[in-house]
């Protein structure tokens, strides 16, 4: 693999320094889609309840691929463990992990119909400048970095490192997420989660002295969760967006010419799945000038939803038992129920225990061999146990008003 002439630095509020000296990885960064995601905020709907979790996609981005870098000099026999080829697809696969992600992230995923992994693979594999770059050095690359995002790569370990339940991503959208939105409960111990991580028979493996911190993670996680990523107000937002595309849906049944006047969201119209170009035009720009349009727009439900949208007039939520009784204050205030009172369900298992595949459960290296986290820690044990659920409905804050 290339070196470049010159090291290249990249400042970040994470990690300090982000460090490049291959080509290839300089070559993706300076690809149009990776540059897309500095159009995408990292948090989608939360970073409306969260002002100041403004950072994007790229940001967390750059810092996964740090970690992995991280990996590959600081975790003991890491580096002896993966050949020189195997190191670039792990450095390559952090880097471009989410490269598939459409605006609002995770949220837009119920819009399209298509988790962001799937795009990701099309992307990389498909017709894109990343598969440019990746052919141009290895036409077997591009399959070989993809089989990473969707787990089928020889090499268990480069799965477990890039997604996992202690993988780079998580552990660089914890603190990044949780520094970006004010909140402690992502403050985990990077530098010794590193520090004691360890190759072991295949697998990725952290020596039990730091069981406390890898308590700690989980724990970390789990009130990351429930208090930034599932807090109410975001997963009102959320239903906003839902329910405006599910507006649109109907319209566009009624008549197909509508998709014209709002010429970003046609392909999602009319098809299951959209080209590398289409998804290319979904960055967070595009989609707010869609919901200007709609707001502007002779459709009285979607004009209103888009502006509830833009001007952060998010539903209300109460207790799933007064479902029926919102519908019909609903249908006595005007408001169609069928866009305005919605159902929410999220929930939560903090720690799965292994169930079949080593490299989705996190390994414990003790005294009397390698264990499962849960056999090793009473705390994580308990956790385990949980599945932590939370229904509610949203509504018009309006008809209870009345």
């Amino acid at each position: 693999m290339e070196k470049l002439l010159e090291k290249r630095v990249i400042r970040d509020v994470i990690h300090g320094y982000v460090h490049i000296e291959d080509k290839i990885i300089w070559d993706c960064i300076n690809t149009r889609e990776f540059q897309r995601l500095r159009r995408i905020r990292q948090l989608g709907s939360t970073a409306v309840i969260f002002p100041s979790g403004e950072h994007s996609r790229a940001t967390h981005s750059f810092g996964t691929y740090e970690i992995a870098k991280r990996m590959i000099n600081e975790v003991d026999g890491l580096k002896e463990y993966l050949n020189e080829r195997e190191q670039m697809v792990l450095m390559l696969a952090a880097l471009l992990h989410d490269i598939g992600h459409a605006s609002f992230s995770h949220s837009f995923e119920h819009i399209i119909h298509s988790n962001h992994e799937e795009y990701t693979q099309q992307i990389i594999t498909g017709d894109s400048e990343i598969y440019d770059v990746l052919s141009a050095v290895d036409e077997d690359l591009p399959k070989e970095v993809a089989s990473v995002i969707n787990h089928s790569h020889p090499n268990g370990v480069l799965c477990q490192l890039i997604s996992s339940q202690l993988d780079a991503d998580r552990l660089d959208y914890l603190l990044r997420d949780s520094y970006f939105t004010g909140v402690s409960y992502g403050q985990i111990d990077l530098d010794r989660i590193l520090r004691t991580m360890r190759i072991s028979n295949g697998k990725v493996v952290i020596k039990n002295t730091s069981i406390y911190t890898i308590e700690n993670y989980i724990m970390s996680r789990y009130h990351m969760y429930w208090q930034v990523y599932y807090h109410p107000n975001s997963r009102s937002y959320d239903v906003l967006l839902r329910q405006v595309f599910t507006r649109l849906r109907d319209l566009f049944e009624e008549n197909r010419r509508i998709a014209d006047e709002y010429p970003m969201f046609k392909a999602i119209l009319e098809k299951d799945m959209l080209s590398n170009d289409e998804l290319f035009l979904l960055d967070d720009a595009t989609v707010m000038y869609g919901f200007h349009l709609m707001e502007m727009g002779n459709d009285k439900i979607l004009s209103d939803l888009a502006r509830r949208i833009l001007n952060r007039d998010l539903f209300e939520y109460s207790n799933k038992t007064r479902e029926a009784e919102l519908k019909q204050l609903c249908l006595n205030n005007g408001f169609d129920p069928n866009y305005y009172v919605v159902v929410d369900q999220q929930s939560q298992i903090p720690y799965k225990p292994y169930s079949g595949n080593s490299s989705q459960c996190i390994w414990m290296l003790t005294d009397e061999g390698i264990k499962e986290l849960s056999e090793v820690s009473s705390v994580v044990k308990s956790l385990s146990y949980i599945d932590e659920q939370d229904e509610r409905v949203f509504y018009p804050r309006e008809v209870d008003e009345n």
